[in-house]
């Protein structure tokens, strides 16, 4: 498996404080992997991490040379007056290897292209965003709670789709989510941040972890029985959840 990114040991401080601290983590080619945590636990942070947007306080952060990276952001601010259609908007992406077209056909939006932006819907803004994180073609899709302002059915719906993207495409996935429930079955590892690693490993293990249940509340079985995971990995992705110190 190619490997996209690896950090070893980070920490983030600013003004002081603590931001994250003794992250370690590789993510390959193929691999969805999601980070959950609390208010304030550092999910965004290190997403802007690997972004390279900061720069770590100490350890290393290595990304293949020439990574392309399709990115997602948790929101986005139009000015409403403004007259953006989703296709103009999409055309403003720098770095195109897909037309807009193409895009916008890969996350089932083509009827959206003459669309005004300030018209969409939660959902359809994120596949919107989406399309344009993969005009590109990146190597790896950074998502920012992609699923945030979309209703319960569509955030299912859209997990479902991310998961079909990076099987088409063979892209790794980073993905910061609030709800591990909704977005178990649509990842191949879990990641419970609240500025260190608390417990990682595949998302019914993380789910039933004391850390887990201690920063979140014990799931209840009846979301567990309907989010069952299914995956077949290497064996490094299989394994006990470690605590982590």
């Amino acid at each position: 498996m190619t490997k996209l990114v690896e950090l070893t040991d980070v920490g983030l401080e600013a003004d002081g404080n603590i931001i994250l601290e003794r992250i370690s983590l590789t993510l390959h080619r193929g691999e969805i992997l999601t980070i959950v945590g609390p208010n304030g636990a550092g999910k965004s942070s290190l997403v802007k991490l690997v972004l390279r947007l900061c720069e770590a306080s100490r350890g290393q952060l290595w990304r293949k040379p020439g990574l392309r990276i399709g990115y997602v952001p948790q929101k986005l601010h139009l000015d409403p007056v403004l007259p953006l259609t989703v296709a103009r908007f999409m055309s403003l992406s720098h770095g195109r290897r897909l037309s807009v077209a193409q895009a916008l056909a890969r996350v089932g939006a083509e009827r959206l292209a003459e669309r005004s932006m300030q018209a969409l819907s939660g959902g359809e803004m994120q596949r919107i965003l989406l399309a344009r994180a993969l005009m590109m073609e990146p190597e790896l899709l950074i998502l920012d709670e992609p699923a945030q302002g979309v209703d319960v059915h569509g955030q299912t719906e859209l997990y479902a789709l991310i998961k079909q993207l990076s099987d088409q495409l063979h892209c790794g996935v980073l993905m910061v989510s609030h709800d591990l429930h909704l977005v178990m079955a649509s990842t191949h590892r879990v990641i419970c941040l609240n500025q260190h690693i608390c417990c990682h490993g595949e998302p019914e293990h993380v789910a039933r972890h004391p850390e887990f249940a201690r920063l979140f509340g014990r799931p209840e079985l009846t979301q567990l029985a309907v989010y069952t995971h299914h995956h077949a990995c290497d064996d490094e992705h299989h394994g006990d959840v470690r605590h982590v110190g």
